[in-house]
């Protein structure tokens, strides 16, 4: 059985799906898939990761090689040459999932780690900056921002602006003035939740503003009744200064485990 850290990304990865009108999904090739109890994201239209990845394989029900020669033959047909699986720890079966997809010619990358906390109140974050939650009048910022700073195409980014409007979702934004300047996404549901897109505009680094619409949005979760809060970010590795990293420990999170992704080679 998938984890609650595990199972609350899977559905903020669903939904971005779920908000997307019939029209952005069929201009994006935006479509979602389950093999062998793992959701499948693909977006034919842009080649970002984070709308090309399949997440929960091997937790809801075990891998199958076949399944990972779907999987890799649905990316194929969307000429989807970059995409993701990840492999979290727990998943099933152990002695054989790792084989197959090495077989498949997949190869491990980069992995991400996964964060967790409480709803303890966070620590306070300082910034010349301000920060609240926003509406549709700001959504296309939010898709700007974030779009810009994880390598989505304008052409993908309404795809983010439809999450603005999602009951699930708390989109926050710093501002310098009324001029946009950072984002971060809250996605809650069943008493968990996951922080993610979270972004600066560059003009707006060194101001504070990760730290601050971090904190916003644990106090959010808090509000709501949240007890599980988590996140992720790239692995440490020698050589990179570890930004997100060290601001996601700062405000309460605590290391859970670092989860395989698994691509193509370049």
């Amino acid at each position: 059985m998938t984890s609650k850290t595990e199972w609350v990304e899977r559905r903020s990865v669903e939904t971005l799906h779920e908000a997307a009108s019939p029209q952005i999904r069929d201009q994006l090739g935006l479509a979602l898939y389950e093999i062998d109890g793992a959701a499948v994201s693909v977006c034919a239209g842009d080649g970002s990761i984070l709308l090309n990845r399949t997440i929960g394989l091997g937790l809801n029900a075990p891998a199958t090689e076949a399944g990972i020669a779907r999987i890799k033959a649905i990316y194929d047909a969307a000429e989807v040459g970059r995409y993701f699986i990840h492999v979290a720890p727990q998943a099933e079966p152990k002695n054989k999932i790792r084989h197959w997809l090495g077989n498949a010619g997949f190869e491990t990358t980069r992995g991400w780690m996964k964060f967790f906390r409480d709803n303890a109140p966070a620590e306070l974050a300082k910034s010349d900056l301000t920060v609240r939650e926003i509406d549709s009048s700001n959504a296309d910022d939010f898709a700007r921002v974030c779009g810009n700073a994880f390598d989505i195409s304008k052409a993908a980014q309404p795809a983010l602006a439809a999450l603005v409007d999602h009951p699930n979702w708390h989109i926050f934004m710093s501002f310098d003035g009324e001029t946009p300047a950072g984002t971060g996404g809250l996605y809650v549901e069943d008493g968990a939740a996951v922080v993610d897109y979270g972004a600066t505009d560059p003009k707006f680094r060194r101001r504070g503003s990760q730290s601050i619409v971090l904190a916003a949005r644990i106090e959010a979760a808090r509000a709501l009744g949240v007890t599980l809060i988590t996140t992720e970010t790239g692995e440490a590795v020698e050589g990179d200064a570890q930004h997100s990293y060290s601001n996601i420990l700062k405000r309460g999170f605590h290391e859970d485990y670092l989860r395989e992704n698994w691509a193509l080679p370049k």
